[in-house]
């Protein structure tokens, strides 16, 4: 995939609000340094406050954790795609809706407390920055796919080793 600085295309002039609303997830993608940390920590801490304010039992929140991934992907493939082809780019860094659902996807059995959220963070970051295989292979899939399900590998290798590091510590 081309680097997320390089133009593919003229940038639109006109620009999809509810792309780029998603997209950036409400403008975090805008924040600096690193916008996608920024779009993970907004992740964590709506899944935390969800997890407070509702207490679900531990399977209801696996479950509304899963779904809340699922439904962020489907609609991060179509906002992240519209707002690539808007930028001119192929995988803008102002785009971080994927960060989000690969951040979800790394909560989706984690205990609800700061402990093990921010190892999750930690581990998603990881493996999102790092993109070992699988994940940067994911990256070459057309638009928004591409751009999405990187992270969603990234969130389930994060996943699998916060599972882990649960058995074992």
């Amino acid at each position: 995939m081309a680097n997320s600085s390089e133009q593919i295309h003229p940038p639109a002039k006109k620009k999809t609000l509810w792309a780029w609303a998603l997209g950036t997830f409400f403008g975090a993608g805008f924040l600096q340094p690193g916008p996608g940390t920024y779009g993970s920590v907004a992740a964590l801490l709506l899944w935390y406050g969800a997890a407070h304010v509702f207490a679900p039992s531990r399977l209801a929140l696996a479950i509304g954790t899963t779904i809340a991934a699922i439904v962020v992907t489907l609609i991060g493939i179509r906002a992240s795609t519209i707002v690539a082809r808007e930028s001119g780019r192929e995988d803008p860094g102002h785009v971080v809706i994927d960060e989000v659902a690969g951040q979800l996807v790394a909560l989706i059995a984690i205990s609800p407390d700061w402990r093990h959220a921010v190892i999750s963070l930690l581990l998603f970051r990881l493996f999102d920055i790092l993109k070992p295989p699988p994940v940067r292979q994911l990256e070459r899939l057309p638009e928004g796919t591409g751009i999405m399900m990187d992270d969603i590998a990234a969130g389930l290798l994060a996943l699998l080793c916060a599972q882990l590091i649960r058995l074992f510590v």
